[in-house]
């Protein structure tokens, strides 16, 4: 038996292959897709932890970590073909709001991550976790991915200087004039015009084009030597400085119930929607339209999610551009093996983290809130039961720049409108709970 024939039977044995009707050249090529189309997250990360204090080549090393371990669980352990990383949204809770908005350091924020991946790892072994997504409303389900969109969206915004703070009107247009902002504007075009024409890895090559025009305009420095670039890098050495920081005891000493909520709830739908997004794009799902193995798949994002704070990054969740990679014809783990990989051998250009600025990842930003805008034409705007609970969840999230404080809202609008109305019925011991939990929460932060 030739070398060839034993890898194919090896990799038939443990991603049963023939089942799925593909082979390993089709999964080794979606798995690139994947990572090309998710490899913006790379330097996004970084670049929004930056404002939490922490350093970016440790950040980006604890990035690149994290998403090759968590997406190999997934590949392995749940054969699917789905590459999970930090996430978009909750990093950006992780910095503006528990950072920055309630004075915690990263340490803390970090150990609040950790926990919640054990909570959502406790979630996943029992049947809370089937409970409460059986119970959330579908408006709400749709509401919270819409409003982290926004939410997303705004902070681009204010990072590419466009939208800016003022005493007089809370925000306003920033200096239109400003060489930072043009840099982020063009940005903002090219990448737009790369999704609409649905390049593959748009939002990367945006952020590297919005780099080199930052360079030329002097807007960002430029690489002194391909050691600025790329460089043979130890990852225990490059993620030294973030790895084992958590503070679990002072998340726990501080009482971050609200946190602890934002940041389970949210990965848990985010998880549950792209999972299934995904899934039935790839045709994975069966008869009743529920994902098989299940458990499995939110088992690797609870692990990651533990792993990746003590890595030093915050909560680790599965990534919608994975339909990329499925599009492509993959099927199995081996399309996440291979993401894996190229996740594990990206972390030598960590001194490249370094040479992007805010201008070329704003953009970025704004566009993956333009993308997680879609769900909002499912919501019933004609009953207002439905549209005001949607409304306060969506507005809230930005304007309070928290994604607890959207949910929130958005639960006891829920729940309230629709005893007053009558419509009672439709609440259930979910709405019923969140939001007494929430009201509580309302009253002891007030007092204190």
């Amino acid at each position: 038996m030739s070398a060839a024939q034993s890898s194919n039977g090896l990799l038939e044995r443990i991603f049963h292959l023939s089942e799925y009707k593909t082979n390993p050249r089709k999964e080794i090529l979606a798995g690139v897709t994947t990572f090309v189309t998710m490899a913006y997250i790379l330097f996004v990360n970084p670049n929004i932890l930056k404002d939490a204090g922490m350093p970016v080549n440790a950040t980006f090393a604890a990035t690149a970590i994290s998403a090759a371990v968590a997406t190999l669980i997934m590949g392995l352990y749940a054969n699917y073909p789905i590459a999970l990383a930090p996430g978009m949204g909750l990093n950006a809770f992780f910095t503006y709001a528990v950072v920055l908005g309630m004075g915690l350091s990263w340490q803390t924020a970090l150990g609040a991550v950790f926990i919640s991946g054990v909570v959502f790892f406790l979630m996943t072994v029992t049947r809370v976790r089937e409970w409460i997504i059986e119970g959330v409303p579908q408006v709400l389900r749709l509401s919270i991915g819409v409003g982290i969109g926004l939410f997303i969206a705004f902070i681009g915004l204010k990072n590419a200087g466009i939208v800016v703070a003022d005493q007089a009107t809370f925000v306003k247009l920033g200096n239109m004039k400003d060489p930072g902002v043009l840099v982020a504007v063009f940005g903002l075009i090219v990448t737009g015009w790369l999704m609409a024409k649905k390049v593959k890895g748009g939002l990367l090559i945006g952020i590297f084009a919005t780099t080199i025009v930052s360079m030329i305009f002097g807007v960002s420095p430029r690489p002194t030597g391909i050691s600025s670039i790329i460089s043979p890098t130890n990852p225990v050495a490059a993620v030294a400085p973030t790895f084992m920081q958590l503070d679990i005891w002072g998340a726990l000493h501080y009482g971050l119930i609200s946190i602890l909520f934002a940041f389970t709830f949210v990965d848990l739908f985010d998880n549950i929607g792209t999972l299934l997004g995904v899934s039935r794009k790839a045709g994975l799902l069966d008869e009743k339209g529920n994902l098989p193995r299940a458990g499995k798949a939110l088992m690797s994002d609870s692990i990651g999610t533990m792993f990746g704070s003590v890595m030093g990054t915050p909560t680790v969740t599965s990534y919608i551009e994975s339909a990329s990679g499925v599009a492509e014809g993959g099927r199995t783990g081996l399309t996440a093996v291979t993401v894996a990989v190229l996740f594990a051998i990206s972390i030598v250009f960590a001194p490249l983290v370094g040479l992007i600025p805010g201008q070329a990842t704003a953009p970025v930003l704004i566009l993956v809130g333009v993308l997680m805008m879609s769900e909002i034409v499912h919501v019933k705007f004609d009953d207002f039961t439905e549209a005001f609970p949607a409304f306060m969840t969506v507005v809230m999230m930005p304007l309070t720049f928290s994604i607890a404080q959207g949910l929130a809202f958005g639960f006891m609008s829920y729940t309230i409108i629709k005893l007053v109305t009558g419509r009672h019925k439709e609440n259930n011991p979910v709405t019923y709970t969140l939001t007494i939990l929430f009201i509580i929460h309302f009253i002891l932060s007030s007092g204190a």
